[in-house]
């Protein structure tokens, strides 16, 4: 266990002419902005997120990856716009993401310390909104509640939302060259969305009574959780009563540090070990 130990912590310091195959680390934080948080990009109400990858360097400026990516996002009234908050609405949901990119480094890194660079691609993803039952504590997923009015007959143009979507993943960061094998960054990466539903809030309450019968008690109460405030209206609101914003879709976004390491060289080999001019070997007969 040692020597595997040792082994990772120096493939950063293996030395190479130039790497084409990268494993990509990141770690960090993820947000979102949507009916539940209206700050463009902050830290307040943030979780942590985690990704890896493999990076493929197409030039020295110039390659794509793909990456598995995996954060939480939430919002509360309680910490939105005063004028909100009145709703009492909040919300959770994990974020599983897979992505593919492609980034182009602005500065070459085996001449260059440091180098902005910017990065797109395609994503596709799955999330799933749920709050907490606030006498147990319980979680209560969302989607299945229609809370307003997806997939009930009298809303025929309200569709259920689906879980797995498509998003557009762009961003720009800076990379550090730690060693000859290895960078360091920083990066801040948006998705543009195409569902206002990430947060299970987007356009107007529906009639109580039409909510009642199709989904049940728990539904009413979590389509309305104003009575639960102190000073609460305790009324239902009526039927068309704006809930959310519908106009603008839901964002979410990843920002943290990311960290690529070399495995392969030009002639595709993994790990290798033969030394180049000016390189150092990797460590040897460590298992």
């Amino acid at each position: 266990m040692r020597k595997l130990l040792f082994l990772l912590l120096a493939l950063p310091f293996c030395g190479y002419a130039q790497r084409k195959l990268n494993l990509t680390l990141f770690g960090g934080f993820s947000n979102y902005n949507g009916d539940l948080q209206s700050k463009r990009f902050t830290t307040d109400q943030s979780k942590g997120a985690i990704g890896a990858g493999l990076r493929y360097e197409v030039s020295s400026k110039f390659a794509v990856h793909g990456n598995l990516m995996y954060g939480k996002v939430a919002g509360d009234d309680k910490r939105n716009e005063p004028s909100l908050r009145h709703r009492n609405l909040n919300f959770e949901t994990r974020i599983y993401e897979g992505n593919l990119l492609a980034d182009y480094t602005f500065l070459d890194l085996k001449e260059h310390a440091v180098s902005p660079y910017v990065f797109a691609g395609i994503a596709l993803y799955r999330f799933n909104p749920y709050t907490f039952d606030t006498l147990t504590g319980r979680k209560v997923y969302l989607r299945p509640l229609s809370t307003e009015g997806q997939g009930l007959s009298q809303y025929p143009d309200r569709k259920p939302y689906s879980i797995y979507q498509i998003g557009i993943p762009f961003g720009a960061g800076f990379r550090f060259r730690i060693t000859d094998n290895a960078t360091l960054g920083y990066e801040i990466g948006l998705r543009k969305l195409f569902t206002d539903y990430i947060d299970d809030v987007s356009t107007t309450y529906v009639e109580r009574a039409a909510l009642l019968a199709a989904r049940g008690q728990r539904a009413v109460d979590y389509a309305y959780r104003g009575d639960e405030l102190k000073d609460g209206n305790p009324n239902y609101p009526s039927y068309i009563t704006v809930r959310g914003g519908a106009e603008f879709k839901d964002w979410y976004y990843f920002s943290g540090i990311t960290l690529s390491i070399g495995i392969s060289d030009l002639d595709g080999k993994i790990f290798n070990k033969k030394s180049r001019k000016g390189s150092v070997d990797c460590p040897k007969d460590v298992l």
